[in-house]
């Protein structure tokens, strides 16, 4: 049974409010406090604990939390559902979430929770949450906790405690800051106030780097604007800051410190999958016969790679998200994974197993350290030119989108059996690992998925042949998408 979601007067101070809406494929997202309340974020805390007992073979868990305004009351009362769940409380603090956990390893402990919504706006709040390094949550086992979210207050359990040890955030920064870089840097830092403003100077300046600090002081009203470097307008902003102070490049971190944006040199935006791609370049010939796993959103460019292939290292597509993309890379012992979205992960040869801003900035560093005399740009240019669509956003009902997603993915094996055009095309390929990704003989490819955190799909095109070609592509998909009746209006465009 789902706490309610509408409580009004006393009730909405006194009683638990948590919506089902929270519950996403792999964390926790509401707005606070009209969708959960503190009572309602006990109530988690309660049935989280429970679920650790089931997962671990410990009754402890590590917690942590955003900078945001309540961030720090919504970790106190999960904390104290946890504790009255019988879990002894390892709490580190207000930091990103690649600290959270960097400190299973520190500590030794399994189970971990981050309070925060990552890139969402102000207003919001979520948990990340798994049982065992480097994993955070499978879809199977959020079910497993929107079923164990109580109506009433279970019976409180013995054991639990709550202990403050901020001692992983230096540990981490540590050993990331082990060799510095070389190459005389100037390198924009830009925050946007988040959290990693407490986190990402400090490791810059400790390689050796020169900084430049952009919207570095720690705020959580967000006063230019919500850090997301996925948006343009956090992107337009490191764009100008390069161009105003002529930094060799500009590093973007979100709100919770797990995703990276780039600008190089020149104020053109180099996306993660790209960027990943130089870094994949960096470890080829220093791990050979590796694997590297990207998500489905991501260039073509992987597959064919010449350096990757000169090493045999292979690539695999994966599903999107943090919880899929980690559960994988611990899966297949994979050297590195890259999303789109900005999200980078290393594996337990050259990491921790989990997504992480900050070792992302020291891999690109490394690139460019291996470069002396090599602009990023330069080094991005070396890359074959395509022309990609940013992640456009279709609105679809959460109880509709899944169904449209099975009648698109039917209509495309139907047009590659057939051997019908698609945009010009014939269909050379199907993948359908997440969502449906359809590779035409030319080269280009078109993705349609269901999001996983919000009621809408996702549409992704890249062409390898130029403009009119990625226009004609997204005019195919699109209108594809407008015979669905379940899929609401929006506007579209290649830019």
């Amino acid at each position: 049974m789902t706490l309610p979601a509408s409580l009004t007067g006393w009730n909405a101070i006194t009683q638990p409010r948590c919506s089902q809406n929270g519950f996403r494929e792999y964390d926790l997202r509401w707005r606070y406090p009209e969708e959960i309340n503190l009572p309602g974020m006990v109530a988690i805390g309660q049935a989280l604990g429970a679920l650790i007992r089931r997962h671990s073979s410990t009754s402890e868990i590590v917690i942590g939390c955003d900078f945001r305004s309540y961030s720090q009351s919504i970790r106190h009362a999960l904390a104290l559902g946890l504790i009255n769940a019988g879990i002894r409380v390892t709490d580190v603090g207000t930091v990103i979430s690649p600290i959270v956990y960097y400190a299973r390893v520190h500590f030794g402990i399994g189970a971990m929770a981050m309070v925060t919504a990552s890139h969402n706006p102000d207003g919001w709040t979520g948990i990340k949450f798994g049982f065992r390094h480097p994993l955070t949550c499978s879809p199977e086992e959020m079910k497993q906790l929107k079923s164990l979210v109580p109506g009433k207050q279970p019976t409180a359990r013995p054991g639990g405690s709550y202990t403050i040890n901020t001692s992983p955030a230096a540990a981490y920064l540590a050993s990331l800051a082990k060799a510095p870089i070389r190459r005389k840097l100037r390198i924009v830092c830009a925050t946007g106030n988040g959290t990693a403003s407490m986190f990402a100077p400090a490791l810059l300046e400790r390689l050796g780097v020169t900084v430049i600090p952009h919207h570095c002081t720690a705020d959580c009203a967000f006063p230019n604007y919500n850090p997301n470097p996925e948006s343009l307008e956090m992107l337009r902003d490191m764009q100008n800051a390069v161009t105003r102070t002529g930094a060799d490049l500009a590093l973007g971190f979100d709100g919770d410190g797990d995703r990276l944006g780039v600008v190089d040199n020149t104020a053109a935006i180099i996306h993660a999958d790209k960027a990943g791609l130089l870094i994949a370049r960096h470890l080829a010939p220093r791990h050979p016969n590796s694997r590297i796993l990207v998500d489905i959103k991501s260039t073509s460019l992987f597959a064919d790679d010449p350096i990757l292939s000169r090493h045999g290292v292979k690539t695999e597509y994966w599903k999107t998200g943090h919880g899929h993309i980690k559960a994988r890379l611990a899966e297949t012992g994979a050297l590195a994974a890259f999303e789109r979205s900005g999200h980078y992960y290393f594996g337990k040869t050259i990491g921790h197993g989990f997504d992480c801003s900050l070792h992302a900035t020291l891999a690109l560093l490394q690139v460019l350290d291996d470069h002396p005399e090599t602009t990023l740009a330069a080094l991005h240019n070396e890359l074959p030119t395509t022309w990609m669509t940013p992640a456009l956003n279709p609105p679809c009902a959460d109880q509709a989108k899944y169904t449209v997603m099975d009648r698109i993915t039917e209509r495309f094996r139907a047009m590659e059996h057939q051997k019908t055009p698609f945009a010009g095309h014939r269909i050379a390929g199907i993948l359908t690992i997440n969502g449906v990704r359809a590779t035409l003989t030319n080269g280009s490819w078109t993705l349609i998925r269901a999001s996983s955190n919000t009621p809408n799909l996702v549409i992704v095109c890249e062409s390898k042949t130029g403009q009119d070609d990625l226009r004609t592509l997204l005019e195919a998909t699109t209108s594809l998408l407008r015979a669905e009746p379940e899929v609401g209006a929006f506007e579209i465009s290649p830019e």
